[in-house]
């Protein structure tokens, strides 16, 4: 196929565009930047597309999205979180909904987040929306792909959890204090995190390209979420080191502010119940098989 693709410098459009260039697509990338090959420009915050790049697309990957964990939430850094997402998205699904030729499916990226903070909840993609910045976020997020689905194009919105890799993300930023000894459980270790391997993230979406369950949000996590006290015990034992250290609430909340509450503290237990329904295996369900793959590649 000939797919667009947004976010392709990201975690995952990194690991993801060459697991597609082995599949035989074709890939055109929307850029901020200036075009080089297989690359056209789009600036959201212009609202500039560069319409020639979606002539005959077939299926379009929008990972694109400002970091929420690169730093301290001020109203400010809130304001282009959000409208990094709602412009992007809303300027794409615009554009693809006038095309002649419309794509067969567009992937759009979400996030857990939408549930925001459930305790011990199991949640499936019939969850309602949560409370907080971030299901915020994710809801209108989601509602930007309207103009692609009135259309008629087949709209995914790919609610994804924590993504675990060594190139990366959350992962990374943890492995530092846990390989010196002082990782530790945060907050009460009690709330519950929704992980997914990176591999299982690219399998997903190539899944997705050719066997979409419907349309409409689909959890993109491993089918078996671990508390935070659980996930800092497996980490320590894949790189054999002690976790007996921890950060209360408190001091994460003094630290961190509102991403305290919103990304550490908070509770999302996500089920993939229509990703499992439509057939796709995982590669990596169990968090210790996937911490030791994903570490292992990084050594690597």
């Amino acid at each position: 196929m000939k797919l667009l693709l947004t976010g392709s410098s990201g975690l995952i459009g990194s690991a993801l565009m060459p697991a597609l260039r082995v599949d035989g697509h074709t890939i055109v990338r929307l850029v901020r930047g200036s075009p080089g090959r297989d690359a056209a420009r789009w600036n959201p915050d212009e609202g500039v597309i560069d319409r020639g790049a979606l002539a005959d697309v077939d299926a379009v990957i929008h990972l694109a999205g400002e970091s929420i964990a690169s730093g301290r939430w001020t109203p400010a850094r809130k304001a282009r979180i959000l409208d990094s997402r709602v412009q992007g998205t809303g300027l794409l699904a615009h554009a693809l909904s006038t095309l002649e030729h419309k794509p067969r499916i567009f992937l759009s990226a979400s996030a857990v987040g939408f549930y925001g903070d459930r305790g011990d909840a199991v949640l499936d993609e019939t969850s309602p929306q949560g409370r907080g910045f971030l299901a915020d976020v994710c809801a209108d997020w989601e509602d930007a792909t309207r103009p692609a689905a009135d259309a008629g194009i087949r709209v995914v919105t790919m609610r994804t959890g924590v993504v675990l890799s060594g190139a990366g993300g959350a992962l990374q930023k943890m492995l530092t204090s846990f390989r010196l000894g002082v990782g530790g459980v945060l907050g009460a270790g009690t709330q519950y995190m929704s992980w997914i391997a990176v591999d299982d993230v690219v399998g997903a979406i190539q899944h997705l390209l050719v066997a979409a369950p419907g349309a409409g949000p689909i959890n993109l996590v491993a089918p078996n979420p671990v508390t935070n006290r659980a996930f800092t015990k497996t980490l320590g034992n894949v790189l054999s080191r002690p976790t007996l250290l921890g950060v209360p609430g408190f001091a994460l909340r003094l630290a961190l502010g509102e991403m305290a509450d919103e990304m550490v503290l908070t509770s999302t237990r996500a089920h993939p119940a229509l990703l499992l329904a439509s057939g796709y295996r995982f590669r990596y369900p169990d968090l210790e098989d996937a911490l030791r793959h994903v570490l292992e590649r990084e050594r690597d």
